[in-house]
């Protein structure tokens, strides 16, 4: 029987369908005109000078990393420390591991489920290279705390984006703040481009490096303008010309053309999921069983989450066997606390100072899906069903 309030929906409609059949109508379905088209739309939409596509939010992180490797001036390299979240998903955590980075874990906030700042201030330290801020669920950092925090050190911030498309801090898009931001067009976010990710920059040499590296480190896929190689006239030769050890990250042109379709709606899509968040804390925000989200700037809500209080007396367990029963999707917080995941034997880390608050969430926390459609009769039955408990 189908969920009565289920985790993820579909955003297609005809339009998307039509798009796909236009691509099986050009017999071209790698990477190409679509994809290059969508790079620029969405270059638009977000104010970003460069938009670089990927098969998924995943491999968009692994190229803004990598990407960093292979800058001119000051590169990074293997060893140097990188401060990243306790809270996150699996493969904002990676592509550091597989580059020899040194991770040192900070703790989240309750409220906000991003950094906690205070913690933040006294985790960075001569040695940071990086800071990933990752805006979890839709929720900006506070980038004026980042910022003052880094106070002009020579420290790259790059944001991970991925569960926060169409979220704003002071008027400016996620995702475009930090020297690089990356995004996931995933099924369940907000927007679907089957699979898919982007990497958005300001950056010329970081863009013209992860064009390289997304398509087997070759220069065919480069303007003449760019500036890690003079291209040669002889196209034969420059047809397999390898200038970085690169990958193949490309999207297929099916991204690409549904990416178009779909970036047309996210305006409406990002509404109507901050709509939806209205009715949910009107309803939630005081119930004092439960820690929800505390928004910093204008979330686009990628779900809503609940940690239970510990003075609430109530049982995740019981909790979420009632959800079953009422046939509600939910989730963990993400991965909950990373730092007790099993891939960790495999990293190079430190955990500063105590992980206490993503703990907590790893043991009590669970989410809720949102949506680009009208969910209040969805959270009524949701806040029955939990009052009922």
């Amino acid at each position: 029987m189908e969920n009565k309030y289920p985790i993820a929906s579909s955003t297609w409609d005809d339009a998307e369908i039509n798009a796909i059949k236009k691509v099986i109508d050009t017999g071209a379905y790698s990477m190409g005109k679509f994809v290059f088209e969508f790079e620029t739309k969405f270059s638009e939409y977000f104010n970003s000078k460069y938009s670089v596509m990927a098969n998924s939010g995943s491999s968009a992180n692994l190229l803004a990393i990598a990407s960093l490797f292979y800058k001119k001036n000051n590169p990074l390299k293997r060893g140097d420390e990188v401060i990243v979240p306790a809270v996150s998903w699996s493969t904002t955590y990676s592509p550091l591991q597989q580059y020899g980075l040194k991770l040192k874990f900070v703790d989240i906030d309750l409220n906000t489920l991003n950094y906690d700042i205070q913690k933040l201030s006294t985790a960075i330290s001569d040695k940071t290279r990086l800071v990933v801020a990752v805006n979890l669920l839709g929720n900006p950092n506070d980038f004026d705390e980042i910022k003052k925090i880094i106070n002009n050190r020579d420290i790259i911030v790059l944001e991970d984006n991925c569960e926060s498309m169409g979220a704003t801090y002071k008027n400016k898009k996620t995702g475009t703040i930090g020297l690089l931001g990356t995004f996931s067009s995933f099924f369940s976010h907000h927007i679907s481009t089957m699979e898919g990710g982007m990497i958005c920059t300001d950056d010329k040499e970081l863009y013209d490096i992860m064009k390289s590296l997304r398509a087997h480190g070759w220069t065919r896929n480069l303007d003449n303008d760019n500036v890690l190689c003079k291209k040669g006239t002889n196209q034969f030769e420059e047809s397999f010309r390898f200038i970085l050890p690169g990958y193949n990250l490309r999207p297929l042109e099916f991204s690409g053309a549904i990416g178009l379709e779909q970036l047309k709606k996210l305006p409406k899509f990002i509404d109507q999921r901050q709509k939806n968040h209205i009715f949910f804390k009107k309803l939630f925000e005081n119930d004092q069983r439960f820690i929800i989200q505390q928004e910093i700037g204008k979330s686009s809500w990628f779900g809503f989450s609940f940690i239970i209080n510990k003075s609430s007396g109530l049982n995740r367990q019981v909790i979420l066997d009632n959800l079953n029963k009422a046939k509600i999707d939910y989730r963990p917080i993400v991965s909950g606390n990373f730092c007790k995941s099993e891939s960790l034997k495999y990293y190079d880390y430190e955990i500063h100072d105590k992980i206490e608050n993503a703990e907590y969430l790893h043991n009590q926390g669970f989410f809720i899906g949102n949506h680009h459609y009208d969910l209040r009769e969805n959270i009524e039955y949701l806040k029955k069903v939990l009052s009922d408990i």
